[in-house]
């Protein structure tokens, strides 16, 4: 039987597959219920330094192929999420805590909090599409995301992830300077932004007018940014961004990732997504004649 065990960092998965953040993210119940599900990991909501109300309604849209969100990062602040994580007591897989900030200093400040409060690694989210003076500003200047890692590092001990944006010129360059930075590991990608309107009033749906894509229609965009950012870095890759069955699974883990993140498809397919794709993971992998996850990460850039 194939080995789905992977390992990015100090962090032990007993599969590739994890909870992306901002899907049922915000509840300790709710991310004990994934892990139950059979996620390798978890991923909570982006948390700051404060309370965050986020935008007015309607903050979600379903369109063809995905679902595109102006949420505004909602978030009762990282000091009131303790309560969550030990509602979530008894969880047996690695907790990975979302942080944005305003400044590489606040990225440090949350990431020491969220230490203190158990997580067992941080993700730095650089790249929401839709929330103004956040982590975007910083995720599209390689220059200041190589600051926040540095400065985070400098206060954490947990491993640093790094969320990088599809919204750029060229997200290798992003990738290049959060390993100069010192980050553990890089996930990609984050939403592609977009806008949808109402041909009726001839205004746009979301209240933020704009929000970010997710779901299958950007899976061909993810997959193509994990494929270039194995070649150019030698820290783990992490990819999100449309995988819904397992063969999306294996392409991402083929193109370069070591694990994989799941969102949108929890929509669609609820949490018995991540039992569906391990399962398919492994009868594929058995059946190719690979021992472990290990031996198909990047196999495409081998072929």
């Amino acid at each position: 039987m194939a080995s789905l065990t992977v390992e990015i960092a100090s962090l032990k998965l007993a599969n590739p597959t994890m909870l992306a953040a901002g899907i049922l993210g915000l509840s300790g119940l709710t991310l004990k219920q994934v892990a139950d599900a059979g996620a390798g990991a978890v991923v909570t909501k982006s948390l700051g330094l404060k309370h965050r109300s986020g935008y007015s309604n309607p903050t979600v849209v379903q369109v063809e192929s995905g679902l595109v969100n102006a949420m505004g990062l909602p978030n009762p602040g990282i000091d009131h999420f303790t309560q969550e994580l030990r509602e979530a007591g008894g969880i047996r897989v690695p907790v990975i805590v979302s942080i944005y900030g305003f400044t590489p200093e606040e990225f440090a400040v949350v990431a020491e909090k969220a230490l203190r409060i158990g997580a067992d690694a941080v993700e730095l989210n650089v790249s929401c599409p839709h929330a103004e003076k956040t982590g975007a500003e910083i995720g599209q200047n390689p220059l200041l995301i190589e600051e926040a890692v540095k400065t985070t590092k400098r206060c954490t001990k947990t491993p640093v992830f790094v969320k990088l944006t599809p919204n750029v010129a060229d997200i290798v360059e992003l990738a290049k300077a959060a390993e100069r930075g010192g980050a553990d590991a890089v996930t990609a990608i984050n939403t592609v932004k977009a806008m949808v309107i109402d041909i009726e009033t001839g205004k746009p749906v979301l209240g933020n007018k704009m929000g970010g894509l997710s779901g299958p229609a950007i899976k061909p965009i993810a997959v193509r940014c994990i494929y270039e950012i194995y070649e150019a870095v030698k820290i783990p890759v992490i990819g999100c961004g449309g995988i819904t069955t397992w063969r999306d699974a294996v392409e991402f883990i083929q193109a370069g990732a070591t694990a994989v993140q799941i969102g949108t498809a929890i929509a669609a397919k609820g949490v018995h997504v991540f039992k569906q794709l391990t399962d398919g993971l492994e009868s594929f992998m058995s059946l190719k004649g690979f021992g472990g996850v290990e031996e198909i990460v990047g196999l495409s850039h081998r072929s």
